[in-house]
């Protein structure tokens, strides 16, 4: 019992500073100008890589609710569905690759195995369910322009941000904060279930 509501206090404040971050938000794609960069990802992939996939994705739904809710939505709620479907999509799969074999190797395989998965999320959910939900009928040819010069390199630029940052960030509160060892300074292929390697 004390340990699942550490982890939830543990898991509330993750989704509390997530919550804060998502206010700092800058364009990094001039020509695409609502596509702004945050980095509210960094504190669901840190409890995704303590506490399990699911945790990560749960600060992803709990951050972006508590925008809707407390803050609104410019877009009608297509920017927040867009917000959690491409962070879940690149936190989730990071983080299960990483318990599959808690190791320095299977954190960086991870992260880059969920920036590849957000891309295709990305496009997909964009094309045939963010767009037309917005409004924004697209020409093929704009539409292909989107794809390459707007989603493709923004969610890339994000993605390696996002990881480095955890990385390095994960690396120094994993055992004083979350009391789990990160084991990414280690290439070792054992690992017992609280990520310490056997």
């Amino acid at each position: 019992m004390t340990s699942n509501l550490n982890k939830m206090v543990k898991i509330s404040l993750l989704t509390g500073i997530a919550f804060i971050l998502m206010f700092i938000e800058f364009p990094i794609i001039p020509i695409f100008p609502w596509l702004k960069m945050d980095i509210s990802d960094v504190p669901a992939l840190m409890g995704a890589f303590a506490f399990g996939p699911l945790a990560g994705v749960l600060i992803e739904f709990l951050k972006v609710t508590m925008n809707f809710l407390l803050s609104g939505s410019s877009t009608g709620g297509v920017g927040e569905v867009a917000n959690f479907i491409i962070g879940a999509s690149f936190v989730a799969p990071a983080a299960f690759i990483y318990w599959k074999n808690k190791s320095k190797k299977s954190a960086l395989l991870g992260m880059i195995f969920g920036i590849i998965i957000m891309e295709v999320v990305a496009i997909i959910a964009n094309v045939y369910f963010l767009l037309p939900v917005y409004g924004m009928n697209m020409a093929p040819a704009e539409l292909m322009q989107y794809v390459t010069v707007g989603l493709l390199p923004f969610n890339g630029i994000k993605g390696i941000v996002i990881s480095v940052l955890t990385y390095a960030i994960y690396k120094k509160v994993s055992v004083s904060i979350f009391k789990v060892e990160p084991n990414f300074g280690s290439n070792s292929i054992g690992s017992n279930s609280k990520g310490k390697i056997a």
